[in-house]
């Protein structure tokens, strides 16, 4: 993580980061926060990582990870559990729309669809793709490499090499959308 000056976040107006209780939100190279994005805590975000207009990550009462190249979209709430639950987020993640990530970890390469809930506990392994919608109760686990869909979610199938490749896209896609709102 980076905290000199030079590598200070990209701010747009309206968006915040608020210490709580000693812990001030630890940002790496290149991140993007649009209007209205609140970042809290005791959060560490890797480099190239974006956080859209109205989304909230609240470190308050345990931490948040991520890695870098992780895109969180709007209306995103990323939480954590009291002493029990930290969130943890690898690198090259998509977080769709209005999801609901809650204590819990989720790995590298995945995709989390719109308005998916993740819940304390579940581990969404590398190379995942939950499913617009997806409830994952608390405590769920899956194999690698899966599409995970319903409410509750499971396992549907394997992932096929163009979802994959989605993932990877959708990564690549938010890291020039963040480049055109830094540098229009």
């Amino acid at each position: 993580m980076t905290t000199d000056k030079n590598s200070a976040p990209f701010q747009m107006p309206g968006s915040y980061i608020h210490s709580y209780a000693g812990q001030t939100p630890r940002l790496g190279r290149n991140v993007f926060l649009a209007s209205s994005a609140q970042l809290i805590g005791d959060l560490e975000a890797g480099d190239d990582c974006s956080f859209w207009f109205n989304t909230t990550t609240r470190a308050d009462c345990n931490r948040v990870r991520m890695g870098a190249r992780v895109n969180v979209q709007d209306n995103t709430v990323i939480h954590v559990t009291h002493k029990t639950g930290p969130t943890t987020i690898g690198s090259d993640v998509t977080i769709g729309h209005g999801a609901v990530i809650h204590a819990c970890t989720i790995g590298n390469f995945c995709l989390i669809g719109m308005g998916a809930i993740i819940l304390d506990g579940a581990i969404i392994p590398d190379y995942s793709f939950v499913a617009a919608g997806a409830l994952v109760s608390p405590g769920k686990t899956f194999p690698s490499g899966m599409l995970i869909k319903g409410s509750p979610a499971v396992a549907a199938r394997p992932l096929r090499d163009e979802e994959r490749q989605a993932i990877r896209d959708s990564v690549k896609n938010y890291l020039d959308y963040k480049r055109k709102y830094m540098d229009p």
